[in-house]
């Protein structure tokens, strides 16, 4: 294994999941398998189911399975498909004591250059998680290639947070009238050229480094070719239907969209409602309902009844010593929870 494998936060998520003796656990996102590994290394007597989408992942918890013939399982899919994977394999709905997300992108899929997904090599556009295990799926490249302007600059501001979309969407309509784009850092010169040289590094990461103009559009381009945001809500709901009561939920993200929607997830908090209400707005709406008999079914303001005790009041975030050995995860936010 390379160094770049530094599972993130590790020794939180493992303290979190507390395993024990005899007890099964899920990692959906096993990856590069580093933190199923750390879990194995705290109690290796336990069953843990190693799903994931990228061929290249299930290839390792395979191999992984011949260290551990006893405790690991492994599992090819998305989280849409775990549900149906792991009644194939013989879980019922309610009787694991762990599962672990750890979002996003990994490590391995950003180091390989034929993947797609790193701005910094260059590559295929092609960023789908799956590999090539869905060949009608569309790659980053049809995305870019293919769908109008508008489309490309609501994908931009929706899932990239980027709040020049517009410009950006312009310049790559207006360069694939000339070329398709067919590499990423094609894509990288297109975003960057959109703007002044000064700006093309001028945004800051959360340690205050450089970051590429063009980092929030692959964020964008990726989340959208996965269908990321919808898998994870997904996932979340199989995650709570198959853990039992005192079961516990540890969910790692690493940009706001996946943190909000973990955060409401287990809040109990419908996805569609306007999520910064104020302060005043909320004692208003509460106060009006329950003055209001009409309301027998509990409050309307999204809310379902609750489902999870949250582990930590607050977001976890990485110590200062896990930035510097992986500055990747620099951005992670762990939130857990326990499965009333």
């Amino acid at each position: 294994m390379t160094k770049l494998h530094i599972p993130v936060m590790v020794d939180e998520v493992v303290r979190c999941l507390a395993p024990q003796k005899g007890q099964i656990f899920l990692d959906m996102t096993f990856g590069s398998g580093g933190h199923s590994r750390a879990i194995l290394q705290k109690e290796s007597d336990i069953t843990l189911y190693a799903l994931d989408r990228d061929p290249t992942a299930y290839a390792m918890a395979e191999q992984l399975s011949e260290l551990y013939p006893k405790q690991i399982r492994a599992l090819l899919g998305q989280f849409s498909q775990a549900e149906a994977l792991l009644m194939r394999a013989g879980v019922q709905p309610g009787t694991l004591d762990g599962v672990l997300l750890d979002l996003g992108c990994s490590s391995m899929q950003l180091d390989a250059a034929e993947r797609g997904f790193s701005l910094r090599k260059d590559g295929p556009l092609d960023m789908r998680m799956d590999g090539g295990r869905y060949p009608d799926m569309p790659t980053a490249a049809d995305v870019v290639n293919a769908l109008d302007q508008q489309s490309l600059a609501s994908i931009l501001r929706t899932y990239g947070e980027e709040k020049h979309a517009k410009k950006i969407a312009s310049a790559v309509v207006q360069a694939r009238s000339v070329y398709p784009i067919t590499r990423t850092q094609q894509l990288a010169s297109i975003v960057a050229g959109a703007f002044p040289p000064s700006a093309i590094y001028a945004r800051k990461d959360l340690l205050q480094r450089s970051t590429h103009i063009a980092t929030k559009t692959f964020q964008a381009i990726r989340i959208f070719v996965n269908n990321e945001l919808n898998e994870l809500y997904t996932g979340l709901k199989t995650a709570q239907k198959f853990l039992r009561p005192g079961g516990r939920l540890v969910a790692l993200s690493f940009h706001s969209l996946e943190d909000r929607i973990v955060k409401r997830f287990l809040l109990g908090i419908s996805m569609t409602e306007k999520f910064n209400l104020s302060v005043r707005q909320k004692v208003k709406r509460t106060s009006q309902l329950s003055s209001d008999p009409e309301n027998k079914e509990g409050d309307s303001t999204g809310r379902a009844p609750l489902m999870w005790e949250l582990i930590h009041k607050k977001v976890l975030t990485p110590e200062e010593q896990d930035i510097q050995e992986n500055p990747r995860g620099r951005s992670a936010k762990l939130r857990a929870a326990i499965k009333l």
